[in-house]
């Protein structure tokens, strides 16, 4: 069984090109994978900038490709610290971090993702913030979750990563949770960003 939210792509098609990287979230740390997560982000930015249709004028390019690389490794960072962040560690699985690009006429769209398990109860905390994110105005829910940081200790969950995903970087965000009987207290959670460059 599985739930979708937001702008959530689950087939795409034949021919088109993507990466995907997996980690053992339990093999290190956390404190010493933020490094390896922006290695990461950083990676897949670099791979998608080469695919970028060839521009004429090659100022134009170059801008075009390094501002490519600074929205799609922000945004990848983001996603790939929340899975490792919130993964539960023990689950066998890995996480899960990868690309798709899509090109339609003009358009160009790296979809970003990542799949990890999640507890059945942080799913369900999961799942309230994001129909807030969805039902809000997310400049305003931006504002409210800084003064909650502001006010709390505990901003593990604050969602500003995804705010400013799609505050700065116009992202488009889907999630799909997915329940597997033969491990009820476990759930698989992709969350994906589109983000036309």
């Amino acid at each position: 069984m599985s739930q979708i939210f937001g702008e959530f792509i689950e087939d795409f098609p034949l021919e088109h090109e993507s990466l995907e990287l997996s980690f053992t979230s339990s093999s290190r740390p956390i404190e010493e994978r933020w490094r390896n997560n922006r290695l990461s982000a950083y990676f897949i930015a670099n791979y998608f900038s080469t695919f970028l249709p060839i521009d004429e004028n090659p100022d134009r390019r170059e801008d075009r490709i390094e501002a490519t690389r600074n929205s799609v490794s922000y945004v990848g960072n983001e996603l790939l610290e929340n899975a490792m962040k919130f993964n539960e560690e023990n689950n066998p699985n890995k996480v899960k971090f990868g690309i798709h690009f899509l090109e339609e006429f003009e358009k160009v769209t790296a979809v970003i993702f990542t799949e990890n398990s999640i507890t059945t109860q942080k799913a369900r905390e999961f799942q309230a913030f994001i129909r807030e994110l969805l039902d809000a105005d997310p400049n305003e829910l931006y504002v409210q979750q800084i003064e909650k940081t502001a006010e709390s200790e505990d901003s593990e969950a604050s969602g500003l990563g995804l705010l400013t995903a799609i505050n700065d970087y116009s992202a488009k965000l889907g999630w799909k949770f997915e329940f597997d009987p033969s491990h009820p207290q476990i759930v698989t959670v992709t969350t994906m960003a589109q983000v036309v460059v």
